[in-house]
């Protein structure tokens, strides 16, 4: 066995062998899907569709520019279902970027914020100091993380029938 596998049980591999996908990968994809994710909620309060989306933006345009900021999370999240034994080659190199995709989507995230509150003053100091630090320290996690390294490297493949 590897040494870099030491670490890790039976559970925390998947049916093809691979190590599970990072929680803390999943933990940075919702924190880039929030306008979606406040999207979802607010479709299916069957009351009132709009009250959730105004209290948690105030501004309609916060709100837009959440969605847009969240596109490398939905780009992110299209990967990963695509992510099994047969994929095509583009695919298996996309996957291999994973990191570098979430980078650039916290980062995307990060410039519309910024020019949100700059040019537009529709963020809080404060809101955009949390947005900031929240992003670095996402940044050093998939950076740092020895499991995100291995999700990386790793791809699924058919394993052969017992």
């Amino acid at each position: 066995m590897s040494k870099q596998y030491e670490n890790f049980g039976p559970a925390d591999f998947d049916k093809f062998d691979c190590v599970k996908i990072a929680l803390g990968v999943y933990l940075i994809l919702l924190f880039i899907l929030r306008g979606y994710l406040i999207w979802l909620m607010s479709v299916t309060n069957m009351q009132d569709r709009v009250s959730i989306i105004a209290w948690v933006y105030p501004d309609p345009k916060l709100f837009y520019l959440s969605l847009l900021s969240g596109l490398g999370g939905i780009l992110t999240v299209f990967l990963l279902s695509l992510r099994r034994p047969g994929a095509n080659s583009f695919i298996k190199k996309m996957c291999r970027q994973l990191k570098n995709i979430l980078f650039i989507a916290l980062f995307f995230d990060w410039l519309i914020n910024l020019v949100a509150y700059y040019f537009w003053q529709m963020q809080s100091k404060e809101w955009l100091l949390i947005n900031s630090v929240t992003i670095i320290i996402a940044v050093i996690y998939l950076y740092s993380s020895k499991r995100v390294n291995i999700n990386v490297q790793e791809f699924p493949e058919k394993l052969p029938e017992k």
